[in-house]
């Protein structure tokens, strides 16, 4: 199919993007890297009057290297974390989670900011950042507010952006040279979202000891202090009964869907605290 007719503009400034945005009695809708918007448009299942170009603006496409922590505007690619284009605070982590999304062809095209304003639960970036403890920064009529990604996404498709806002940068904290890290996704080929995700971040140096259940029917399950899941403190034994009460608590009733994310939990366990 083809999209229904819209208009388009490509703003070289964040100012003019907000102000687009802004515009009364217009539909807009704003493209990243069009992976997700571009089949949408295509299935008619979105028909906005206007389709706002944000990769041409500067604040999109920058990067920020701090002490503790790495800027990455939202237009940055998975092909650029992949191919080491960008710094990576995360000694690896996000490079291997990057190389893992999709194909090459959606990596060269797909963002970071895209993929989480989409909010899609399946998608990496959705999960793999909620367990690095990274933020958002959000750009508006009323200025700049940041949020963790555990409060960005709220739910399936579901984002806090408030009306005219833009997300405008990732925060990602820089990881400890001893932090223990793994992300296990379970797909049933290459390629096609995943059907489960576990992500496990065991960072001692700056005790913390985080897990995300992620590919579930809602926002990722983000335990931001997992030390009992996996056995206390010292973080070596995992609790899969414990894994299993929390998918239990969250809604999951499906036994098997619950023992599918206890697995790849557990598995991601195993690849962090060997």
């Amino acid at each position: 199919m083809k999209p229904a007719r819209f208009d388009y503009e490509r703003p070289r400034d964040l100012g003019a993007a907000l102000e687009l945005l802004a515009g009364e009695n217009v539909t807009a809708k704003v493209l990243a890297g069009g992976q997700s918007l571009g089949p949408l448009l295509n299935l008619r299942l979105v028909q906005p009057d206007l389709v706002i170009d944000i990769t041409a603006i500067p604040e999109m496409i920058r990067v920020e290297q701090g002490v503790d922590h790495l800027v990455l505007g939202a237009c940055i690619t998975h092909a650029d974390i992949e191919d080491g284009r960008v710094p990576d605070v995360t000694n690896g982590a996000m490079r291997d989670v990057a190389a893992g999304i999709a194909y090459r062809a959606v990596r060269n095209r797909g963002t970071i900011g895209g993929s989480l304003t989409s909010a899609d639960p399946s998608a990496d970036w959705v999960s793999a950042l909620a367990a690095l403890g990274a933020e958002v920064v959000l750009r508006g009529p009323g200025g700049t507010r940041t949020l963790a990604i555990d409060d960005y996404i709220i739910g399936a498709l579901e984002t806090s952006l408030a009306t005219g806002e833009l997300l405008e940068a990732v925060r990602i904290p820089r990881l400890s040279k001893t932090a223990r890290w793994a992300y296990v996704k379970k797909c049933r080929k290459t390629g096609e979202f995943a059907h489960a995700i576990g992500a496990i971040l065991v960072d001692r140096d700056r005790n913390l000891c985080r897990a995300v259940i992620g590919a579930t029917e809602s926002r990722p399950i983000v335990i931001s202090d997992a030390r009992e899941l996996f056995g206390g403190a010292d973080a070596k034994e995992f609790d899969g009964r414990m894994a299993d009460r929390i998918l239990l608590d969250a809604g999951m009733t499906d036994p098997l869907d619950r023992q599918i994310h206890v697995v790849t939990l557990r598995r991601a366990a195993a690849q962090a605290l060997q």
